[in-house]
């Protein structure tokens, strides 16, 4: 799937619409065996997402959905979120892209944002505290003084999209805790926002926004516990 990101990611450029964007997704998903796994996702709600990727601009934090008058513009940062089920099994990454050139500000938040993702994932292994990685991640991002979003987390992820545990980028006691073992496959995926870490969800019931306007950035790879550490499956 990482291959398939690289190529979305020569298309982010300013003037392309994000729809077309998806429309690549779905054609090289397809192309390589797989299916999209957010394509239908939410059926039983009655509001399915109607898309292969989650298409997020600036303020946007996750779940934004690709459409024909979602124009990239120079300065805008975007932010991609692809699943796909390969052989019965999923995999979730996203990535936050820089749109032609961006502020300094800008900037740093994705830089800060995936190595939050590493330093969280340098604490990760059998035996490990899964609190471990959330402790580390936040200590990352908080001392560059941006803030972790806290009502979207990580999740296991395998023969379903989402599946236990939930795993958040900050420490809150109320999350299951427990020991990681080999075997195990997680999604971790950071969301960074400049402002403060509340955010409201957009009238399409999908998008989730920055409550305060701010610039949010995501990064997420799919990652397996191993006997001697960690594999991240989607580098």
């Amino acid at each position: 799937m990482a291959g398939i990101m690289q190529k979305i990611e020569k298309n982010v450029v300013p003037g392309k619409n994000t729809l077309e964007l998806d429309e690549l997704a779905t054609e090289l998903v397809f192309a390589n065996g797989g299916v999209p796994s957010f394509k239908g996702y939410g059926e039983e709600t009655g509001n399915p997402f109607p898309a292969t990727i989650c298409a997020s601009l600036n303020s946007e934090v996750v779940h934004g959905i690709p459409a024909k008058n979602k124009i990239l513009k120079v300065g805008d940062i975007f932010k991609v979120d692809i699943g796909m089920k390969y052989k019965g099994l999923h995999t979730d990454m996203a990535r936050t892209y820089v749109v032609g050139e961006c502020s300094e500000q800008a900037r740093k938040l994705i830089q800060v944002t995936e190595q939050s993702f590493w330093e969280g994932t340098k604490k990760i292994g059998p035996n490990k505290m899964l609190s471990d990685y959330s402790k580390a991640a936040q200590k990352c991002i908080e001392s560059q003084r941006f803030s972790v979003v806290r009502n979207l987390v990580g999740h296991g992820v395998g023969r379903e999209l989402h599946e236990d545990p939930q795993i958040p980028n900050y420490y809150n006691k109320k999350y299951q805790d427990f020991k990681l073992a080999p075997g195990m496959t997680l999604a971790l995926e950071p969301m960074v926002n400049v402002g403060g870490f509340e955010t409201k969800l957009g009238q399409d019931g999908w998008v989730f926004l920055t409550r305060d306007g701010s610039l949010s950035a995501h990064y997420e790879n799919t990652i397996l516990i191993t006997e001697g550490g960690v594999e991240v499956l989607t580098k």
